[in-house]
């Protein structure tokens, strides 16, 4: 399936891709004060994709070395997939300094920290650790050969206050996501998409950045709530049919493949309406096969 690789960011990543809201985030999430913005480096891997979309962030401060990610679903795999982008990250920073490929001594390397932001619709603890270890085939091996833990924190409205508090950006998307979700019990996704970007601006939460970026901020969300939905829809019918050859294979191999399939359609500039035609008509050809 061949998928456009050149898909939108999220709307967490593009909103958090400026170093002053990045610094604050991170305050509020380790509790450091950290003043100077400009003491980040962000050095996000752009050509690494893992659901269809860039939505992670990595960066660098105080000789820490941050990957944090956005999540609407949180798998086992999680801290597989970090741990993989993490030796990137090092592989790069690694190519950039080409004196380390030579030096015989040991190299120290950034301190890793791995954090996921969860927003999705499932109940989930406020705050809560994967371990990589927990994915061993033999459970008994031992875990300081190699492990990783991600802080995974659950950003929904309401479920950690004192986070947004402290984070007048977060406290922006948590609300602008929270909106979305009301609106659309009466309203229709891309009307509840602008009442929440025009309640975001009226209540001055991130005021300047709705104003200034509304048509790329509709975009993004409308990219991202029809992949949840499409997603979703999709792999009921395939649990129940049977019509996803990864579903069988696994639901978390066979959700990467629907997801593709899906971008690559909302890519395509189909409506919401061609779009539900397309998973039916597929659907009923593999339930045929």
């Amino acid at each position: 399936m061949n998928v456009n690789r050149t898909y939108k960011d999220s709307l967490f990543r593009h909103l958090f891709n400026d170093k002053k809201r990045l610094l604050e985030l991170y305050n509020a999430i380790e509790g450091t004060d950290y003043k100077n913005a400009q003491d980040i480096v962000i050095n996000t891997l752009e050509d690494v994709f893992f659901i269809g979309m860039k939505n992670d962030i990595s960066f660098i401060i105080d000789e820490t070395l941050v990957l944090l990610e956005h999540q609407s679903t949180i798998s086992g795999n999680i801290p597989l997939r970090m741990l993989m982008y993490l030796f990137r990250l090092y592989e790069k920073i690694s190519n950039e300094d080409s004196e380390v490929k030579y030096e015989v001594d040991s190299k120290e390397v950034y301190n890793p920290k791995l954090i996921v932001l969860y927003n999705g619709k499932k109940d989930y603890p406020a705050e809560s650790t994967l371990l990589f270890s927990t994915l061993f085939k033999n459970k008994d091996v031992e875990k300081k050969i190699v492990d990783a833990e991600v802080k995974v924190l659950n950003i929904n409205k309401g479920i950690n206050p004192e986070l947004e508090s402290k984070s007048k950006a977060l406290a922006a998307y948590t609300t602008c996501i929270a909106k979305i979700r009301e609106y659309e019990k009466e309203y229709t996704l891309e009307e509840s998409i602008k009442k929440a970007i025009k309640y975001c601006v009226d209540n001055d939460l991130e005021r300047e950045y709705f104003k200034r970026n509304s048509s790329e901020v509709m975009n993004m969300l409308m990219g991202e709530f029809n992949l949840d939905e499409y997603t979703e829809v999709l792999l009921k019918k395939g649990k129940k049919e049977g019509i996803e050859e990864g579903i069988k294979r696994g639901e978390k191999k066979g959700k990467k493949e629907v997801q593709d399939y899906i971008l690559n359609l909302i890519e395509q500039g189909l409506s919401r309406e061609e779009i539900k035609k397309k998973i039916e008509k597929m659907s009923k050809k593999n339930k045929r096969a």
